[in-house]
């Protein structure tokens, strides 16, 4: 400070012809000390010093450059305050001292802690920690910066597994109990928000048994200071700085005072030996030894607080020039005999701006510079040694993302180059979904798979989120994929064994007929209608190409085919049945003497009534197609993890009465078929019309519970199946028994045979 005051003295840009003076306390780091200084300060009793003399007058101090730390800035913030004396510190970083309504006279050039914990809470997710330890020092500093750090932790969404806070006055067993709960931890991240004097007393007390390996993370206060490196299993540490500068002019200074000069200053005295370890009774070549030229002190090629007090000092003098001075011209005229108070010097530190070797210096609205920071690292060097090394940069006034930039290799804990990994819990993949254990923090969580239907697409997902209706997730549950569409499709076994059926009932049935034909003028083909009889094989042959129908993607067309098809097929088929069942009673009926049935039930009627019954059908099948008829739906509630493609009934109704309809002529010729089964004769055909009728209706009884309750395509199957058993029941029962006599029993196929009574 008071080379930046001799130099802006000299100066003839800025206040020319007039002189600075200041006056210089020690606090002490002591509360008490501090507010007895700025009492001093306030009150105007005490003589300002300038280089060559004390002022010719004493008065109420202008303005103040400190406190170093926050608990004394603050005490004196509270006093000074009431008299409109701006301070100004180079070192006080509580983001309390934000607060305009508390400490209004309040200025400083270095960056609040607010912006510190913001940098260190991104530095830590940077790398990707979220499972940490804290540690801060029982003061201001340490309380306000680790309230602000553990806000920008939270939004981070960092956990903290312990925070523990202690002053280098405590007890031994306090700070004992800091460093196990350092030890003990399963955090390997150890944020330190701690005031250097407080991290040298618990690095001491961790260097009393082998330390634990861990990440330490450290505040400005400590992270560079050059005595702290020393403790090498720290090797390794990272944090945030104050950005290096160089002072120009500032070495040549310190090695130019003269014996005289520094024995001047009872303050300069002290620090210069102190410093050098020297003594100002001995000669001047004992005062500039090689000692002096290689002392810490000596090297200002890497400051960083000390230019925050050079800024601070430039800042008042600027503050100063504002309201003294007026440019005129190509001159600057300053005004000496103007009458200044505090408030003056106060109202003009708020539109300071300018720059000052390089530097820039300005304050916002909160008294608060730009807040910008080095990226600092622990790095062992060749000798075996400690240093702390620039590795990136920190700029609060970049776009997020953009804040931080790391250009430089990093050395981890232990002096490890790979990043080391501090978690609650490891990352859910991609197909799993995050859950909390319970009383555990945020951060501590177990990977549940998501349920089938539900994915995940990105890490440490909160929530599955379920695939859209015709689409299912993989097996990884990790995308969602278009669920297989399902129906009875032409290439399966299943379709291939029902269509093979299908294809060789029709096959038999054309076979019968052709040896129906064949014989047709033999008794047993005339016996019963035959006309009747090749109507009954032309149906049963619909019947069975009819279940083609069922198999294959549906369409519209198909759906309403299949369905109608089949309807009206089996209607004309049962019909023949009823007619040849009816002639069978009528032709016995006929044997009664004086009885002319057949009169009455001769060919026309007979074809009429088969007619008759399918119009019947025709009619409903119409009535349900223009109404409601079937078509193809996708069906996504029976199974979740496919589509089944079918047909829909349209309407119930419809669909039940084309069923009930046949069920109704089935059971009307079944009992027709009971009255005739014991009627004589050696060709009864009302007994095979009845066990033919009996298979027809076991097998449409069992369907239709079979048809509600089957799933999917295995829907269709059952329909198909019941198609071709109660068509095969037919021909079977009805013609097999006539094939078999007509090709092996010639001698039976008379009407001798035939008319004679059992």
């Amino acid at each position: 400070m008071i080379f930046a005051i001799e130099e802006i003295n000299n100066r003839m840009d800025l206040l020319p012809g007039i002189k600075l003076g200041y006056q210089i306390y020690d606090s002490c780091a002591s509360v008490p000390v501090a507010v007895h200084v700025a009492f001093q300060l306030s009150n105007g009793q005490d003589p300002v010093f300038y280089k060559g003399a004390n002022c010719s007058q004493s008065g109420v101090v202008m303005a103040a450059v400190g406190e170093s730390g926050s608990t004394p800035s603050i005490s004196m913030s509270r006093i000074m305050g009431s008299f409109n004396i701006p301070q100004v510190s180079h070192y006080a970083t509580c983001a309390c001292l934000s607060d305009k309504q508390q400490y209004p006279n309040f200025f400083r050039t270095i960056p609040s802690d607010q912006f510190q914990a913001d940098a260190l809470a991104k530095l830590v997710k940077h790398f990707g920690w979220t499972w940490i330890g804290a540690v801060h020092s029982d003061s201001d500093y340490g309380n306000s910066g680790m309230a602000s750090f553990l806000e920008a932790a939270l939004r981070e969404g960092i956990c903290v597994e312990y925070i523990e806070s202690f002053f280098r006055t405590d007890p031994g067993s306090k700070i004992q109990r800091v460093a196990d709960a350092v030890r003990r931890s399963t955090a390997m991240v150890v944020v330190a928000f701690i005031a250097s004097g407080d991290m040298r007393v618990l690095l001491e007390e961790l260097d009393r048994a082998p330390p634990p390996p861990r990440q330490w993370i450290g505040s400005e206060s400590w992270v560079t200071d050059t005595f702290m490196v020393r403790y090498s299993f720290c090797a390794g540490a990272i944090g945030v700085a104050i950005p290096q500068s160089v002072i120009p002019g500032l070495r040549d200074f310190l090695l130019g005072l003269s014996p005289s000069e520094v024995a001047a200053s009872p303050l300069l005295t002290e620090f210069w030996e102190d410093a050098f370890n020297c003594s100002l009774t001995k000669s001047k070549s004992t005062f500039l030894n090689s000692e002096m030229l290689e002392n810490p002190y000596t090297e200002t090629s890497q400051l960083r607080v000390t230019n925050m007090v050079y800024k601070a000092a430039y800042a008042v003098a600027h503050a100063f020039h504002n309201a003294l001075c007026r440019k005129t011209n190509t001159t600057i005229q300053c005004d000496k005999f103007i009458n200044l108070n505090a408030s003056q010097i106060f109202s003009e530190m708020k539109k300071v701006n300018f720059s000052q070797n390089g530097y820039h210096v300005s304050f916002d609205a909160n008294g608060e510079p730009v807040a910008a920071y080095e990226v600092v690292n622990w790095q062992t060097t060749e000798s075996g040694g400690t240093e702390v090394v620039t590795v990136g940069y920190y700029d609060a006034s970049l776009p997020g993302g953009q804040q931080f930039q790391i250009n430089r290799n990093i050395t981890w804990m232990g002096g490890g180059s790979q990043v080391p990994v501090s978690v609650c819990s490891e990352s859910c993949p991609p197909g799993t979904r995050k859950v909390l254990q319970k009383g555990k923090p945020i951060c501590c969580y177990d990977c549940i798979p998501c349920p089938e239907g539900e994915i995940s697409n990105m890490t440490d997902s909160p929530d599955c989120l379920p695939c859209t209706r015709e689409f299912w997730s993989n097996a990884k549950r990790d995308a969602c994929i278009p669920k297989p569409v399902e129906f009875l499709s032409f290439n399966e076994v299943l379709s291939i064994i029902l269509a093979a059926f299908s294809v060789s009932g029709a096959c038999l049935a054309i076979i019968t007929t052709v040896i129906f034909f064949y014989y047709r003028a033999t008794p047993i083909v005339r016996a019963n209608n035959s006309e009747l009889s090749f109507l009954l094989l032309f149906s049963l042959t619909l019947c069975f190409l009819c279940s083609l129908t069922f198999i294959g993607a549906p369409s519209e067309w198909s759906c309403m085919l299949r369905h109608t098809a089949f309807g009206i097929t089996f209607v004309l088929c049962i019909s023949c049945v009823l007619g040849k069942t009816i002639v069978v009673l009528m032709a016995f009926k006929a044997t009664l003497p004086g009885s002319n049935a057949m009169k009455w039930f001769g060919p026309p009627q007979q074809r009429m009534t088969v007619v008759s019954f399918t119009f019947i059908q025709v009619i409903i099948c119409i009535i349900w197609l223009v109404v409601s008829p079937p078509f193809p739906v996708k069906n996504l509630t029976t199974y979740k993890e496919k589509i089944i493609l079918e047909c829909a009934l349209g309407s119930a109704v419809g669909f039940w009465a084309v069923l009930g309809y046949i069920g109704l002529l089935a059971v009307f010729c079944f009992v027709l078929a009971v009255l005739a089964r014991k009627l004589p004769d050696n060709f009864n055909e009302a007994k095979m019309i009845t066990f033919s009728m009996l298979i027809f209706r076991a097998v449409w009884i069992t369907f239709i519970p079979a048809y509600v309750s089957s799933p999917g395509k295995f829907t269709v199957a059952v329909e198909i199946f019941a198609i071709l058993a109660s068509s095969f029941g037919l021909i079977l029962c009805i013609f097999a028994p006539k094939c078999f006599i007509i090709l092996f029993q010639p001698e039976k196929n008379t009407k001798k045979y035939l008319m004679t009574k059992k």
